[in-house]
C-alpha cells in the first residue's frame, strides 16, 4: 500500500498555490508516473475522493482497476438552480470565516462533527485517537485549511460517466460533514459500476468508528 499526504498536509511542502483539484490530481499522476505503478486500486476519503474521480475523469484508467470512494465528495456539494440537492454556499462561507477567526477552534468543532463525537465518544472514538486526529489537523498549513474549502464546491459531474472502473463507495448515513442525500445517495446511476456499501449511523471517518464494515467491504471488492 502507498499513502501520500496532499499539498499543504502532513509531509509534504506547504506552497500557497495549487488548491485546486486539476493540481491535485497532476501531483498524483506525477506520483503514479514517478513509480511506474500499474493495475492499482485507487483508494479516497473524503476530499480523496474527488482525486480520485477527477484524476480517472482527466486521465483516464490507463494505470487503475478498481476505485474505492469513502465518505464521498461528488457529485457536487454547492446549492445552485441545477443542483437543487446541495448545501447553501453561505455554509462554506461560514467555514472559511471560521478558520480565519481561530483555526484550532474550528478544528475542534469540525472533528467533533467528523467522529459525531456526542454519540461515540468513549465507545466507537477515544479521547487519544480524537486528540491524535487534533494534532494532524492543526499541524497543516494555515493557509491550505482555508483554501481546501472552496475545493469542496468543485463540480464533479462531468467526471463520473468517464469512471470505467469497478468502484467502491462507502458513506454513513450520519455523516455531517458530506451529508449522505447530498453526496452519496445521488451517485448510483451516475457510475456505471458501482458498489454500494451503506454503514448506518456513521460519521464521516467511518473507517475509524465502523472500520469492522469499512475493511471488510473494501478487502472483499479488492479480492473479487
Amino acid at each position: 500500500m502507498i499513502t501520500y499526504d496532499r499539498r499543504g498536509f502532513g509531509a509534504s511542502s506547504q506552497p500557497t498555490v495549487g488548491y485546486d483539484y486539476d493540481t491535485f490530481v497532476a501531483d498524483l499522476n506525477t506520483l503514479l508516473e514517478h513509480l511506474d505503478l500499474n493495475d492499482i486500486v485507487l483508494v479516497g476519503f473524503s476530499m480523496g475522493t474527488g482525486e480520485v474521480t477527477r484524476y480517472l475523469g482527466k486521465y483516464g484508467s490507463g494505470r487503475v482497476s478498481k476505485a474505492a470512494l469513502f465518505g464521498a465528495i461528488p457529485p457536487f456539494l454547492l446549492k445552485t438552480p441545477d443542483n437543487p440537492e446541495g448545501v447553501e454556499e453561505s455554509v462554506f462561507n461560514g467555514i472559511k470565516a471560521a478558520v480565519i477567526a481561530d483555526r484550532p477552534a474550528y478544528f475542534k468543532d469540525f472533528l467533533d462533527n467528523f467522529y459525531n463525537v456526542d454519540e461515540n465518544a468513549g465507545t466507537r472514538i477515544s479521547d487519544q485517537a480524537w486528540q491524535n486526529s487534533f494534532i494532524v489537523a492543526v499541524g497543516a498549513s494555515a493557509y491550505a485549511a482555508h483554501a481546501c474549502v472552496d475545493t469542496w464546491l468543485t463540480d464533479f459531474r462531468g467526471d463520473l460517466p468517464k469512471i470505467d472502473v469497478p468502484t467502491l463507495l462507502v458513506h454513513g448515513t450520519a455523516d455531517r460533514i458530506l451529508p449522505y442525500d447530498a453526496t452519496a445517495k445521488r451517485l448510483p446511476g451516475l457510475i456505471e459500476d458501482l458498489q454500494f456499501v451503506t454503514v448506518e449511523g456513521g460519521p464521516h471517518n467511518i473507517a475509524w468508528t465502523h472500520s469492522e464494515e469499512v475493511n471488510k467491504a473494501l478487502l472483499g471488492f479488492v479480492k473479487s
